[in-house]
Order: structure tokens, then C-alpha cells, then sequence
């Protein structure tokens, strides 16, 4: 009998039960295994795995050939004789290589949402997907399904710091997000260039990390001093906090409310003459930092 999951916690397998080739009964929703001719069947024109890497399809096909698909792909019926590929696309397209005219696959009666959901969850389970692409499968998987990141924790079984660190690789500028792509930088340089406010200087370290082969460390180094040295500049522009009596009713709000947000977290604000200046949120542990990130999801959804 087949099981039956809450959620996704347990991945893939959570939305598509039985799409383990050793299932013996597929789940409610499903057909029983079928052999569907490939003629018939489409890529999800959505499908957030956009490239597929020719010489390692070139060896699944060649697998394919001496021991046929032993995983079923997961189709959608969209029509009489036309399916879409909810899941197993690589699958799909080694056994074209491979010449077969059928694929083993279960067809599963979905939503539009469910099929993308589904999509979604089968690429972030991937293992060799890139920090970027599993941040837009999150992304897309987030805006699809109207997820707050605490909801998608619990659906994909992801702590929400994880999902929470690789959104922020997509605030990073264009050619950084390409260099850890293609495996130029890796998570760790990046992680640390995030923190950096200055786009320019974000493409100065990286250039850097380029030219002189700069380890992770070596860039944690570089932004805390160059933190350092932004602290220093902000002490002697005059920056400081406001007293009660100059500061503007919006100021003293702001604080206020801050404040209230953040009763465990020391919140300081400080600006000059000129008004400018920033708001510091300090926390003590990751702990402390995951319950920051929550209470601005909280804010923003």
C-alpha cells in the first residue's frame, strides 16, 4: 500500500509517492505505471533546470540502452495522446538519445501550481544543482506557492536559515552570481560578499578572489576590515545617536518601534548634522539571528 507524507520534508518523494521505481502501488491521483511513447510527450516549458550537461546525458543514455529507465518519469495528461513532464527530464531526453520510442511513467492528475510545485521540489532536491539554481527553485517555489520562508522550511524539510542564506546569493551583483555558477567562487566567498553594502566594492573582492586565487578566509578578512574601516569613517563624519530633544518625531518613532520589534536585541540608531545615518540590530548568536530573520518575514508577508 502506498504511503501517504504530510509535506514535503522528505522531498520529492513527499509530493510524488511512488516515484520510487520500487513502489509497488502509485498514490491517489496517480494512474498505475504506463509505458507513454516519448512521441507524446513535451518538456514543462517551466521547468526551473534549464541546462542539462551533454556529456553526462550522453552516459545515462548509454545506461539506458543496456539496462533500460529504471526510475519512471512523473507525468502531467493535458490532452488526449499529449503529456507534460512533471519530473524526470533528464530521464526524458537520455532516452531519446538512447532511441527508445516508450517511457516507463506514472501520470499524475495536477493543478498548474502542483505541477510547478512539484518541479520545483524534484530540482531542489538535486544534488548537483548550483547555490544559484537551488536559490531560484526557492525563489520560484516561494512565489508560486505563496510560501513565507518558515512555510517552505517546513514543506521541503530545510532549516530556514539554509533557504534564508541562499536567497540572499540572488542580491548579489550579476557577474558574481555567474562566477558561482560556473564554479569560479564558491558559497563560502560569496556568503562573505554579501555582507558587503557596496556593490563596487562587492566586484572589487571579487576581482581580487580571481586574480590572486583569495580563499574564503582570506575574503573574511578583507570585509571585516573593510567593515572596520566604514565604523572608523561613520565616527569621524560625527555620526551619533540623536538625543530626544533634536530628534525628529519620525526618529524617535522609528526607534520606538524598532524597539517594540526587537525587545531582545540591542537597536541603535545614529545620524549626523546632515541626517544621515544608519540603524544597527546587533544579535549575539545564530540563534538569536534566525529569530531576527523570522520576525522580518513575519513583517513583510
Amino acid at each position: 500500500m502506498a504511503k501517504k507524507f504530510s509535506g514535503l520534508g522528505r522531498g520529492l518523494d513527499a509530493l510524488i509517492d511512488g516515484a520510487d521505481a520500487k513502489s509497488e502501488v502509485v498514490a491517489a491521483g496517480a494512474s498505475s505505471l504506463n509505458e507513454i511513447p516519448l512521441s507524446e510527450i513535451e518538456p514543462n516549458p517551466d521547468q526551473p533546470r534549464k541546462n542539462f550537461e551533454a556529456e553526462a546525458l550522453l552516459e545515462l543514455s548509454e545506461s539506458i540502452r543496456q539496462l533500460g529507465v529504471i526510475q519512471p518519469i512523473t507525468l502531467r495528461k493535458v490532452a488526449d495522446n499529449k503529456y507534460i513532464i512533471i519530473a524526470g527530464e533528464r530521464r526524458y531526453r537520455a532516452a531519446k538519445l538512447a532511441e527508445l520510442t516508450t517511457i516507463p511513467a506514472y501520470v499524475r492528475d495536477t493543478t498548474d501550481e502542483q505541477m510547478m510545485e512539484m518541479a520545483l521540489v524534484e530540482n531542489i532536491q538535486r544534488e548537483d544543482l548550483n547555490a544559484v539554481e537551488v536559490a531560484l527553485s526557492y525563489k520560484s517555489l516561494m512565489e508560486v506557492c505563496n510560501y513565507t520562508q518558515e512555510k517552505l522550511s517546513e514543506r521541503i524539510g530545510k532549516k530556514r536559515a539554509t533557504i534564508s542564506n541562499y536567497l540572499r546569493l540572488l542580491t548579489l551583483p550579476a557577474e558574481i552570481q555567474m562566477g558561482l555558477k560556473e564554479k569560479k567562487i564558491d558559497m563560502g566567498h560569496a556568503r562573505a560578499l554579501i555582507s558587503v553594502v557596496s556593490e563596487a566594492d562587492q566586484m572589487d573582492i571579487y576581482s581580487q578572489i580571481l586574480k590572486n586565487n583569495l580563499s574564503v578566509r582570506k575574503v573574511e578578512e578583507l570585509v571585516r576590515k573593510m567593515a572596520e574601516q566604514s565604523v572608523d569613517e561613520d565616527e569621524n563624519s560625527g555620526e551619533k545617536p540623536a538625543s530626544d530633544e533634536n530628534a525628529s518625531d519620525e526618529y524617535l518613532l522609528l526607534r520606538d518601534m524598532l524597539t517594540d520589534l526587537f525587545p531582545s536585541n540591542k537597536v541603535a540608531l545614529t545620524r549626523n548634522a546632515k541626517g544621515k545615518g544608519k540603524v544597527v540590530i546587533s544579535f549575539g548568536s545564530d540563534e538569536e539571528l534566525e529569530k531576527l530573520m523570522e520576525i522580518f518575514d513575519s513583517i513583510k508577508h
